[in-house]
């Protein structure tokens, strides 16, 4: 079936200009374009994934197309990369928002902050504002996710589904206590050295490297991932996971309370970034709704190994609500 996904499922990749920076966006389906679309099956909804942190959404494809693939193929499922994680290719074109040529620069696009603002700019300015939306979070895409609910009440959100999401207390979580005396201490020092290491190094050899990396990890990918060994995208990478550990430490309960019957929580059970005792904290303050436990110890990066599983999961929580939204497309269209 894998195979089956990865040749059948069209993907298209375009670099856009989203708060000034250069964004990488991956669209599974036909829809590229949902404002100049006028076909009668243009969609009237649009499933869209907020990576973790790296933001590198190349390698949320597998797991997309599975979802287009699980969804029937009824609705777009695209991927936003994070500002600054992804650099286009020297002869990519870069678009810019048709609505929003001139948008405006966003302060500090790279923080956490910024990376909440980005991807506001990106649903403002390319998806209409009648196309009902289901977000996808993973990790810190989760965090960002639930602010997008908090700050943009008005964008028609039916559902969001927040997998292993890191929403609280991150420093203090078993991967935390690791990462937050590196990313917040030892930052500047991992900035020079992968600077010093990486910048003289030619393409070839950083393709070649990456190619090996991925091999060993038996994951393959259609588009280029050369930013994986950008100093300018580590540099972001580790300048936003500082950020993160500083920033989320508190769960914002109030927002949680206001969405909590479009909210799906799935925590891990070997998660270092959330550990049980948060699901289960959770689940205590919230016990109505609709917080699950992964029963397939499913790892937190399961865009490597169970994509599909995950795939399947999501698109079954959202039966109810694709059926909605089908009915009100065809009925729309009488």
């Amino acid at each position: 079936m894998n195979s089956e996904i990865k040749e059948e499922v069209p993907v298209h990749e375009e670099f856009t200009l989203c708060g000034g920076v250069e964004t990488q966006v991956l669209k599974c389906g036909p829809w590229t374009d949902l404002f100049n679309d006028q076909s009668a099956s243009r969609p009237k909804l649009l499933i869209f994934i907020i990576p973790g942190n790296p933001g590198f959404s190349t390698f949320y494809v597998p797991f997309a197309k599975a979802l287009y693939s699980s969804v029937n193929r009824r609705f777009p499922v695209w991927i936003i990369s994070h500002a600054g994680h992804v650099l286009a290719p020297k002869d990519k074109k870069i678009l810019s928002a048709s609505g929003d040529p001139n948008a405006q620069e966003i302060k500090d696009i790279y923080g956490l902050r910024g990376q909440v603002e980005h991807k506001l700019a990106f649903l403002r300015t390319h998806v209409p504002k009648e196309t009902k939306l289901v977000v996808i979070g993973h990790s810190i895409g989760s965090y960002i996710a639930l602010q997008i609910l908090k700050h943009a009440p008005e964008l028609p959100i039916i559902r969001s589904c927040l997998l292993f999401p890191t929403i609280e207390r991150m420093s203090e979580s078993p991967n935390g206590r690791i990462a937050t005396p590196i990313l917040c201490w030892l930052r500047y020092a991992l900035y020079v050295s992968t600077y010093l290491l990486l910048k003289p190094c030619p393409e070839t050899v950083k393709s070649w490297l990456i190619r090996m990396g991925l091999q060993r990890m038996n994951v393959q990918s259609e588009f280029s991932v050369l930013s994986v060994l950008e100093p300018f995208c580590l540099a972001n990478i580790a300048y936003l996971g500082g950020q993160e550990m500083v920033q989320v430490v508190k769960r914002d309960n109030e927002t949680i309370k206001e969405h909590l019957s479009k909210l799906t929580f799935y925590y891990g059970t070997i998660d270092p970034w959330c550990p049980t005792e948060y699901y289960e904290d959770i689940k205590k303050d919230f016990p109505e709704g609709d917080i699950r436990l992964c029963e397939k110890k499913i790892a937190h990066a399961f865009i490597l190994r169970s994509y599909q599983e995950m795939a399947d999961m999501v698109a079954d929580w959202l039966k109810d609500d694709l059926s909605k939204a089908d009915i009100a497309t065809s009925g729309s269209e009488d």
